[in-house]
């Protein structure tokens, strides 16, 4: 029967670990690994009482204030010319039990930005603070289903950061991490190792900061009681 169902919070994330960081109860966790079609596609497959939508995870800094390991909690989501905004009530609860958290627009792309030109570039055309792969499919899943929606990233590497090739051949489309690849990119190019032992850290120190940023937010990551009574 339908009886004593439950609302749940969808959290959008890039890779499985921050998926399984954000799998609290209350709370279904989807990992997009990079790929926007697989990732709309696995959100449009969900069905049930979605009540809210927040997108999770790591997230690059465009602002060159942040320093890693700095959390971001969206006030809208920018993406081309797109712009959604970020619930209220949400985003106030979530930066009440988040002290030091910074709130601002957040960038989605469907890229990876690996260059720090092209962060500032985009911090200097948006304003926005971070940038990341999922926060506009999340956008547009929640626009599309009249849902609240929310984001909080977590910055894993600067803006004066240049990723390395083999960083951006890590991830596959189930939000795993192929190690093949990147074993491989690091063969043909042996001196970007600093540069990958250095982004290893850096989302080491941003995936801890995560963690306690779930333990803060406790179950539903934040998003419990926002449900108006029109749900």
């Amino acid at each position: 029967g339908c009886e004593g169902r439950t609302l749940t919070i969808l959290a959008v994330c890039g890779l499985k670990r921050e998926a399984e960081i954000a799998g609290v109860p209350g709370v279904v966790a989807v990992a997009g690994g990079g790929d926007a079609a697989g990732l709309t596609r696995k959100l449009n497959a969900l069905h049930g009482d979605i009540t809210g939508v927040i997108s999770i995870g790591l997230g690059g800094a465009l602002s060159p204030h942040l320093k890693v390991g700095a959390v971001v909690i969206g006030e809208r989501i920018l993406a081309g010319g797109e712009v959604w905004r970020c619930d209220n009530l949400w985003r106030v609860a979530l930066a009440a039990k988040i002290p030091g958290a910074h709130q601002g627009p957040i960038a989605g792309s469907d890229v990876i930005l690996e260059r720090s030109e092209t962060k500032a570039g985009l911090f200097h055309s948006s304003g926005a603070l971070s940038v990341d792969m999922e926060s506009q499919i999340a956008a547009r899943f929640a626009a599309v289903r009249g849902l609240r929606l929310a984001a909080l990233r977590v910055i894993s590497d600067d803006a004066s950061h240049t990723l390395p090739p083999a960083a951006l051949a890590a991830m596959t489309p189930d939000g795993g991490i192929a190690l093949g690849r990147v074993l491989w990119s690091l063969a043909k190019n042996p001196l970007q190792l600093g540069a990958l032992v250095r982004t290893g850290r850096t989302s080491g120190k941003a995936f801890a900061e995560l963690l306690r940023c779930r333990d803060f937010l406790g179950p539903s990551l934040g998003g419990v009681g926002l449900a108006g009574p029109d749900l």
